[in-house]
């Protein structure tokens, strides 16, 4: 059920986010009862401004409870950007964020290994390429990839 309603509020804060030149990176529904959470990530080009999160929030959380979407109708909301190290979720996140260094961990091992990191190199007939070490590229196929995230070095 969650899921349906994550889709649901996904939809509502995409009809918000989009007009406004933001993409809606990520909608999680969790809890239930009073404590219940609703967490939307939202990104943009030119980086993310609180500006951005209170706008999203006001306009999401009203349409939310007018529609009553939320079963129980308490929940609190949260509108953040994705972050630093934000998920790789979306073939065109590999696409926008190659030449950056990433981690991947993959369902399942390839060459005896799950987890990956290295610099993206694109994504390309469902495989996503990884600079593993100056001119060595693997390619996972995107289906294969459990988690992804991009790797901020301090």
């Amino acid at each position: 059920m969650q899921e349906a309603v994550a889709s649901k509020i996904e939809e509502i804060a995409r009809r918000v986010a989009e007009p406004e030149g933001m993409e809606v990176v990520e909608v999680e529904v969790k809890g239930g009862g009073g404590s219940r959470l609703v967490r939307i990530s939202i990104d943009k080009p030119s980086g993310v401004t609180h500006a951005d999160c209170e706008l999203v929030s006001q306009q999401v959380g009203a349409i939310l409870d007018v529609e009553d979407v939320v079963p129980g109708g308490r929940y609190t909301l949260e509108v953040s950007s994705p972050g630093l190290e934000r998920k790789l979720r979306k073939p065109q996140d590999y696409l926008r964020f190659q030449g950056q260094k990433a981690k991947i961990t993959l369902r399942q091992p390839i060459g005896g290994r799950s987890y990956w990191e290295g610099t993206l190199a694109g994504f390309e007939n469902g495989e996503v390429a990884l600079e593993t070490q100056p001119g060595t590229s693997l390619r996972f196929p995107f289906e294969q990839i459990h988690k992804a995230n991009l790797k901020f070095e301090w």
